[in-house]
């Protein structure tokens, strides 16, 4: 079957090789070299007994090197796992072991972070970055090894915000269902495009909107090492850049700058943003640039993004987002599974091409999360009249008092409206006559104090919603390598809030 990334690969270094592929800082990698350099990466990692589907992790910060090990293990027939350079040694071991990873790749100065992984657990290969160095130059060489169209090609591992990590599973043909509606539906999405890459390229976002959609399409990608606003406002224009996505932090860090006011935009096609509710405010300073940030919806599970506003409706319709894709569909599902009703509440659940087939190894949650045809998200959402789909909140992350379901993403919005408000997560605090209370947690920047926070939710929200418990921090709140607040992290330092921290009301 010739319909894989490696083709793909292999046809835009044929036919315009000299066009740049990849660009960190000052190193560029045109196709042709990427082509050349990605297959002499294959027949190392052949060699080194790795066999069609064996499981290899590459481990590693964004670098010029990384996307060409994540290429070559494609072309080695293997399967890909993406490792987050900033998991500990135990939280490594877990996903090797789920994955069964028989090697893993990563630099130099990560050899003891992988030395200690390797004691916890039953031995695997390790490689490091520079066994692959000196293979980046070399004659040409088209050499790889095409997997099944439905075979898995990669596992991503979910981010973990509000619970255990579980393999989703990648294909050849989820991945390139992916690129094919994103074509359909996003002008920035087109061959000979450029994106620019702010975020880590181990999750979704960099792996499968950044390097595989610029892959597939013949495309440049210009990734960034770490997020650096100033100068990622001039290289939206410097690259004249067609799609740019992130979370909010990403356009709120560059909205800041200097940089933004001057920075040349006219190229920009495609900007959407996701993980977090988007402020007004922050829709409007793009909107004054002439860029329709364009919220959307979507889990690893659907290929990262399942839905988005479209550009005519991303300022009049803040909040919502979209109505599914031209071949994603979108329902909001009661627990009987009937259709809920417009602005009922209810469970997100999804189909289309990009849906995983499953999750590695794990045939019970597999089973638990596709049923019917449909993906249950786990997401309560609502649906307005024109079928536009809102996220409402985690299901399990619900706050339950005196048996009353809150959103702790309700309370969020409402006190990051405030001015002077910089993050804010709320969270359950066990209450001895609620069973639950709402309890926020704000960086704040200025005189913004814990009254002023419970006057404004007083005026806002019902009583029973408005936090008993504000706890102002001056250090950010702790955040997933996607950029999003990290649930799990915040949840676990405030696990005592009620015994540190005096009720406000």
């Amino acid at each position: 079957m010739a319909a894989t990334i490696g083709s793909a690969l292999y046809w835009w270094a044929d036919t315009k090789g000299d066009q740049r592929a990849l660009i960190v800082d000052d190193e560029t990698l045109t196709y042709r070299e990427l082509q050349d350099w990605s297959s002499r990466v294959a027949r190392r990692i052949v060699d080194a007994g790795i066999a069609p589907g064996d499981r290899v992790g590459v481990l590693g910060p964004n670098s010029i090197t990384w996307p060409v090990l994540a290429l070559g293990v494609l072309k080695a027939g293997a399967v890909l796992v993406p490792l987050n350079p900033r998991l500990k040694p135990a939280e490594l071991r877990k996903v090797l072991d789920d994955a069964g990873a028989v090697l893993t790749i990563a630099p130099a100065e990560y050899a003891e972070q992988i030395e200690q992984t390797r004691e916890l657990g039953g031995a695997f290969q390790a490689l490091s970055f520079d066994d692959f160095a000196g293979l980046r130059d070399g004659g040409r060489d088209d050499f790889r090894i095409d997997r099944d169209y439905d075979d898995p090609v990669a596992i991503l591992f979910t981010s973990g915000s509000t619970g255990l990590s579980k393999g989703v599973v990648c294909t050849n043909k989820t991945l390139l269902n992916i690129v094919f509606e994103a074509t359909l539906t996003e002008e920035g999405f087109r061959p000979g495009g450029t994106s620019l890459l702010l975020l880590p390229l181990v999750f979704t976002p960099g792996l499968v909107w950044g390097l595989v959609m610029s892959v597939v399409l013949g495309n440049t990608l210009v990734i960034e090492k770490e997020l650096n606003p100033g100068r990622a406002a001039k290289l939206l224009g410097e690259h004249r850049v067609n799609a740019l996505f992130g979370v909010p932090l990403v356009f709120e860090a560059i909205s800041r700058t200097p940089e933004f006011a001057a920075a040349d935009m006219s190229s920009l096609r495609t900007a959407i943003v996701g993980g977090a509710a988007v402020a007004p405010a922050l829709l409007k300073a793009w909107a004054d640039k002439d860029v329709q940030l364009r919220q959307i919806y979507g889990m690893t599970e659907a290929g990262g993004v399942a839905t988005a506003t479209t550009r005519e409706e991303a300022f009049t319709h803040p909040g919502t987002c979209g109505t599914g894709s031209i071949f994603t569909e979108l329902r909001v599902v009661r627990p009987d599974g009937t259709d809920a009703d417009p602005g009922e509440e209810g469970e997100i659940v999804l189909r289309g091409p990009g849906v995983t087939p499953g999750y590695w190894g794990d045939e019970e949650s597999t089973a638990q999360a596709l049923r019917d045809g449909w993906l249950h998200s786990g997401d309560l959402g609502t649906l307005d009249d024109g079928g536009r789909v809102k996220f409402v909140d985690r299901m399990k992350d619900l706050i339950i008092t005196g048996g009353i379901n809150i959103s702790p993403v309700e309370i969020e919005r409402v006190i990051g409206a405030i001015d002077g408000v910089e993050e804010v997560a709320v969270i359950a605090a066990p209450d001895a006559r609620f069973g639950e209370t709402p309890a926020a947690i704000v960086t704040v920047r200025g005189d913004v104090d814990a009254a002023a926070i419970v006057e404004h939710c007083d005026k806002v929200v019902a009583d029973y919603k408005v936090p008993r418990y504000v706890v102002i921090r001056d250090e950010p709140l702790p955040r997933l390598p996607s950029g999003k607040l990290s649930k799990t992290a915040i949840r676990d330092e405030y696990r005592d809030v009620a015994e540190r921290f005096a009720k406000v009301r």
